[in-house]
């Protein structure tokens, strides 16, 4: 099944259903379910029996083929890292880890790969098992290498007949504007509020609405801060943030040194953009529970220095996956919040 905020989005996609596109793109925010919503698509693509509205049946033999992961007609393209999001059976996890007796396995690759693209090439060229359509599903379509992307782009420009490619991207910038030129672009809704605060009350979530504009508005990133074993530690970094010109930047280093560099500079990031929102406009939008820390760090704060700690906050995300020491990062970047306030 879709999130209850996908309706509208479904109901208007099934207007293609007469002349389906042979790429759809489906973009939009982190969060929202995109990934769930493909698979959904790619079901009642492949189903044999399905609605009125194009929603798969959930009975017929492909459903439970689709459902098993072992639908001989559909194929999902993920990066390594990301694997456990489609079921084992699925062909996208057979791309595993090498591992050697007595050696340390390697990281899983956070890419897609061109080895993983040019196996479709066989699954593209073989007719379908069940006579309709065959189905490849790429996620996140951002994580393409630039060979994987040449070599997706190739396929794209002479598509293949009856084979319907969906890719997912929370991160449309990032691709090849050949590839985005070539697919059907359909963006996806950010959920109102008032459903999304609904729908996480309803999964046993406490303070939904402060959890939801934390994360922007994204439901499903709400759902996983409130059960994110890191949130005493962002409860933490926040408490020192509002601190302001008392910031112990020691402390920071020391208790926050064993967490991935692009988490706290997430959190940092939005606590700058609220102190700006509360000096320009006068209202937060991530951290609302915390506007009256805001308003006085933001009184207190010299305009010029915290545009100029911006703009080095900004420098560090580019490099934020680098193998930097994280103590000293978070302490560079903590004594530097603190001379925002400097007299």
């Amino acid at each position: 099944m879709i999130y209850p905020w996908q309706t509208d989005d479904w109901t208007r996609l099934q207007q293609l259903r007469a002349h389906w596109p042979h790429a759809l793109l489906l973009h939009g925010e982190a969060g929202i379910g995109k990934l769930k919503f493909a698979q959904h698509l790619a079901q009642g693509l492949l189903c044999e029996s399905s609605q009125s509205n194009g929603e798969p049946c959930g009975t017929c033999s492909a459903c439970h083929w689709f459902t098993q992961g072992n639908h001989p007609d559909y194929r999902a393209v993920v990066p390594e890292a990301l694997a456990g999001l489609v079921t084992a059976a699925d062909p996208a996890a057979d791309d595993k880890p090498d591992t050697d007796e007595g050696k340390k396995t390697r990281t899983p690759s956070k890419e897609i790969k061109i080895e993983q693209v040019r196996a479709l090439l066989d699954f593209c060229g073989v007719g379908s098992h069940r006579g309709g359509l065959r189905v490849v599903l790429l996620y996140p379509a951002e994580a393409l290498n630039v060979a994987a992307s040449n070599a997706l782009l190739k396929t794209l420009e002479e598509p293949p007949s009856g084979v319907v490619f969906l890719l997912v991207s929370a991160r449309m910038d990032r691709l090849l504007p050949t590839i985005v030129s070539r697919c059907r672009q359909w963006p996806m809704s950010l959920p109102q509020p008032g459903a999304a605060v609904e729908w996480l009350a309803a999964q046993g979530v406490a303070d939904p609405a402060a959890l939801l504009a934390e994360v922007g508005g994204a439901p499903l990133n709400a759902l996983a801060l409130a059960s994110d074993e890191n949130r005493p530690l962002r409860d933490f970094t926040l408490a020192q943030l509002a601190a302001g010109p008392n910031c112990d930047a020691f402390a920071c280093g020391e208790s926050l040194q064993k967490l991935p560099v692009p988490t706290v500079l997430g959190w940092l990031q939005r606590w700058l953009f609220d102190l700006l929102a509360q000096r320009t406009a006068g209202r937060p939008r991530y951290f609302p529970n915390a506007s009256k820390a805001l308003e006085r760090c933001a009184r207190e704060a010299d305009p010029a220095a915290l545009a100029r700690y911006m703009r080095t906050v900004t420098r560090q995300r580019a490099v934020e996956n680098h193998p930097l020491n994280a103590r000293l990062v978070f302490e560079e970047l903590f004594i530097g919040y603190r001379d925002v306030f400097a007299t």
